[in-house]
């Protein structure tokens, strides 16, 4: 790198302008062209970390960005060669501007690609790098450097590593009984009564359908995350729909005095995707008999007018002990669980991406018996061939 004296300017005195390059930096604006906004930006304006260096390689601009994610003082940085001011390092522990050597290195570079670097003492940053040349070929007069910090992408990993880590836990339970169950079956079928086979291909069944509905849903929290949900929209009964549902956990055990069904009549004729009103319906009445307690309630009525559009509104809630007041914003993130008992986390954050997904919103709070309450409106909409 050539470094050489030169007297330090204030990054005050640095500026951006708009409808430049990156790194434009200094003295006024020639004029503006046409469509172009004859504007400046404040280096310390911008998100992300701003270092500029001269053509001697002394560091002339450090936003405050840069200094918050560096943890190097502004003071500390101006004037100084940018080697020192910045001593990265690649994952590898070798000297990041040695390396590169922006200054000496192949004429046609025009920068570098974003990438994780190191500061002493293991802070991590991403930075990228311009060249910025009077001519293609020429010697690099600027050195434009944009720093990141890593939280968000530290947070994404996490939330990769901990869904890798759920779905893995939640498959293995069930997969270890199917193959136990089915190597059990092959090597000792004659030894067993019709009885036990039957009872060990329902538990087999079981753990499949248990299975499948996982992967269900890592395919709907794709869809959800890349807005490529899909809605076949066609008119569906909501009131028709909780009948449903509720005719179906009553044949699996529960009482039908558990269940207090309201339709306020008449109701908007609700278009949507009836799968996906059923996976909602199911994920929220399932949860309130799985966790809540006493008389689960479910009142399907017109929704509030809040303008011209109509809708539908389901409110589901029950007796139980409700969800903590501290917990209510967090319901409808990834992996959240109210209780200890078993699930992936998940149901609640697709429930909200379905609801969405209709143009619909769906809130939590407490309802009259003290337990949770969940409300979810759809509106009217229009059939998808009359779009």
């Amino acid at each position: 790198m050539a470094v050489g004296m030169s007297r330090p300017r204030e990054t005050h005195a640095a500026v951006v302008r708009a409808g430049e390059g990156p790194g434009t930096v200094g003295g006024p604006a020639e004029g503006p062209e046409l469509g172009q906004a004859d504007a400046t930006v404040d280096p310390d304006d911008l998100p992300d970390g701003l270092v500029i260096a001269d053509e001697t390689g002394r560091v002339i601009c450090f936003n405050s960005a840069a200094a918050r994610i560096t943890a190097v003082p502004r003071t500390a940085a101006l004037g100084r060669p940018l080697e020192h001011a910045l001593p990265l390092e690649d994952l590898k522990g070798r000297r990041w501007w040695a390396l590169t050597d922006p200054y000496g290195g192949l004429a046609t570079r025009v920068g570098q690609p974003e990438r994780n670097l190191l500061l002493p003492g293991g802070r991590e940053v991403l930075v990228s790098a311009r060249y910025v040349r009077e001519h293609p070929t020429g010697p690099v007069r600027r050195l434009v450097i944009s720093l990141r910090g890593t939280e968000a992408r530290r947070r994404t990993e996490r939330s990769h590593a901990e869904l890798i880590a759920i779905v893995a836990h939640e498959l293995r339970s069930p997969l270890t009984s199917v193959k136990g169950f089915t190597a059990t079956l092959l090597a000792k079928w004659e030894r067993f009564t019709d009885d036990q086979k039957r009872l060990m291909l329902e538990t087999v069944d079981a753990d499949a359908g248990r299975v499948t509905r996982l992967i269900a849903e890592l395919l709907d929290i794709s869809r959800i995350d890349s807005g490529r949900l899909e809605l076949r929209r066609q008119p569906v009964d909501l009131s028709a729909a909780v009948e449903r549902h509720i005719q179906a956990l009553t044949a699996n055990g529960q009482t039908p005095d558990r269940f207090l069904v309201r339709t306020c009549q008449p109701l908007p004729a609700v278009w949507a995707d009836p799968d996906k009103v059923d996976q909602v319906l199911g994920n929220l009445l399932e949860n309130a008999v799985r966790h809540g307690e006493g008389t689960v309630t479910i009142e399907v009525a017109p929704a509030p007018a809040k303008s011209d559009e109509k809708g539908t509104a389901v409110t589901v809630s029950d007796e139980g002990a409700g969800i903590p007041e501290e917990s209510m914003g967090r319901v409808f993130t990834r992996f959240w669980r109210g209780s200890k008992r078993g699930g992936t986390g998940l149901g609640l954050y697709i429930v909200k991406g379905i609801v969405e997904a209709h143009g619909g919103t769906i809130t939590v709070g407490r309802g009259p018996g003290g337990g949770a309450e969940f409300r979810f409106i759809l509106p009217v909409s229009t059939p998808a061939y009359l779009v």
